[in-house]
């Protein structure tokens, strides 16, 4: 009994250390391009090492001339504020739409299904030549409108598609119920529906907040005011014609990763309910 229990220990230990030197491999990316952000711009160039060899070539201020000289904070508050558009109309659209598809299944939800799957089959480049001559016969282009509603359209049929697996694993009884009870089928939605859903929502503003968050062909077609640029355009300042200037961009690289990633921690106990909605059954 005792030499299972030290077997199951080393086991332990052993996949533990195993699954320790896998994520170390993946985060190397991420480890190299912090450990460039705080050099000097001549070590940067000089030496191959992740980090830092020497205290002289430690330096910080890279951040502080991406945020403030460069003007990349600008570009960082348009993404910011792209993101949360985007990610507050794909949910005020899809929640209603996917109950609807849910709940309803006449031939004009049919086709209506059937042309969200056709709309998942165009890519994006198909779709930017008459975007662009629209936002252009409205006067929106070079403004943060025109992704807005871009990336928008292009993340919707995803969000309604997998918010209609969640209200399908709600059982219409409920609803029922509340309406039994005195609600009309508004407020049944509302009060015992919706609530239901937040795995589903979080799924939703997660895919599409990192979608919008990271996206950079829309916007190099539709934005070319440096005032209106996004995070990812604001990145190409430090790519100049001769070279990079590396230190600049890795900082500016890491300043872009924690907005991503502090939502997606807040959001992952929602994140991880969303994925596995549905896995078992009964």
């Amino acid at each position: 009994m005792k030499d299972n229990r030290i077997i199951i220990k080393i086991n332990n230990v052993v996949i533990y250390v195993v699954f320790a030197v896998i994520l170390l491999v993946l985060l190397l990316p991420l480890i190299s391009m912090f450990g460039t952000a705080i050099k000097t711009h001549d070590a940067a160039l000089t030496t191959v090492s992740l980090f830092p060899e020497k205290l002289a070539d430690l330096s910080f201020e890279n951040f502080g001339y991406v945020m403030l000289k460069v003007g990349f904070g600008k570009n960082m508050l348009n993404s910011v504020i792209v993101s949360i558009a985007v990610t507050l109309a794909c949910i005020f659209c899809a929640a209603p739409a996917g109950y609807a598809i849910s709940r309803y299944h006449g031939p004009y939800f049919r086709v209506y299904s059937v042309f969200l799957l056709l709309l998942q089959m165009f890519p994006i480049m198909l779709m930017l030549m008459p975007q662009y001559l629209i936002f252009t016969k409205l006067r929106i282009t070079n403004s943060l409108l025109s992704v807005i509603i871009s990336y928008t359209t292009s993340n919707l049929a995803f969000s309604i598609w997998l918010l209609k697996g969640f209200y399908d694993s709600i059982p219409i009884e409920l609803e029922q119920a509340a309406m039994v009870d005195g609600c009309s089928k508004f407020r049944a939605y509302v009060r015992v529906v919706f609530p239901l859903t937040l795995p589903g929502i979080a799924t939703v503003s997660v895919f599409t907040m990192l979608n919008a968050w990271n996206e950079y062909t829309v916007a190099s077609v539709f934005l070319k005011k440096e005032s209106a640029m996004t995070m990812t355009l604001g990145l190409q300042k430090f790519v100049q014609q001769n070279g990079a200037d590396w230190p600049s961009l890795m900082a500016a690289a890491c300043i872009a990763t924690i907005p991503a990633i502090l939502f997606v921690l807040f959001s992952q106990k929602y994140l991880i309910e969303g994925m596995t909605a549905g896995a078992v059954k009964g």
